[in-house]
């Protein structure tokens, strides 16, 4: 069970860094640059205490939602599919679903409302044989602060 547990902790925070390294809010993305990142994670009801860190976006980085925000469900595990998407100017949604010894539902809400701040929640829910044993939820706060360092 200890070792389902950290499978899909592993792939929840691959979902999570995949998306927290940042992309684009519109046509012209987001701003490039150093972001102050608070993250604060909800595990099976239990709140964790919020956690800081900056993350340097290069333009590429910065200009592609798409790519930056979702993960690539192929290289989580052949199991896995993209089972819902969408993009505007100011969102982007996502869901992945995975079947197989643990089954396991990761979806992604992005709200990008301006160029130097978004906010996101990334759910991730597992289960064995049917009978849940993860449930998780992280949210994220991006905030712009300047130049990379």
């Amino acid at each position: 069970m200890r070792t389902m547990h950290a499978a899909l902790a592993r792939i929840a925070s691959m979902a999570a860094v995949g998306c927290i390294c940042a992309g684009a809010a519109a046509a012209d993305g987001i701003a490039p640059g150093e972001w102050k990142l608070t993250e604060t994670v909800i595990m099976n009801g239990q709140a964790t205490p919020s956690q800081v860190r900056t993350r340097c976006l290069s333009p590429e980085q910065a200009g592609d939602t798409t790519k930056t925000f979702s993960p690539d469900y192929r290289t989580v595990n052949s199991a896995c599919e993209r089972v819902a998407f969408t993009a505007t100017s100011t969102t982007l949604r996502w869901r992945m679903v995975c079947k197989g010894q643990v089954d396991m539902d990761v979806a992604g809400d992005f709200i990008f409302d301006t160029a130097k701040h978004y906010s996101a929640k990334i759910v991730s829910k597992g289960a064995i044989a049917g009978r849940q044993f993860v449930d998780s939820s992280v949210s994220i706060e991006g905030e712009h602060i300047g130049e990379c360092h």
